[in-house]
């Protein structure tokens, strides 16, 4: 399984262009997802320091992506390109519709 996961008001609180607060029902969510054997795509609309800042936070939160903003390498290497659009299993981002049987989705009302 592969998660392609957003960032801003998915793994924390919208306050773009800082960093709101942790929303730890889906950080813990993919982290158990990510130690059953899931991959994780950290997918954003940040870039540069903006990302970095973003990439940091995550790894104190001890998150631990495959790939960021790209395709997992073993599917580049696959297809032969890294295409804009990545490829995963599962979208997680506040900006999505979501099935009624998840139960995560509460948490990603503000």
């Amino acid at each position: 399984m592969i998660y392609a996961v957003d960032f801003d008001g998915t793994l924390c609180i919208d306050e773009y262009p800082r960093i709101g607060e942790p929303r730890r029902e889906i950080i813990d969510f993919i982290k158990q997802e990510q130690a059953a054997g899931a991959k994780l795509i950290l997918w954003t609309c940040r870039s540069g320091t903006q990302l970095l800042a973003a990439c940091i936070w995550c790894s104190e939160q001890g998150l631990k992506f495959n790939a960021i903003n790209s395709n997992l390498p073993e599917n580049i290497a696959k297809y032969g390109n890294d295409c804009r659009k990545v490829y995963a299993d599962v979208y997680l981002d506040d900006r999505a519709l979501y099935p009624a049987r998840w139960t995560i989705k509460k948490t990603f009302r503000n």
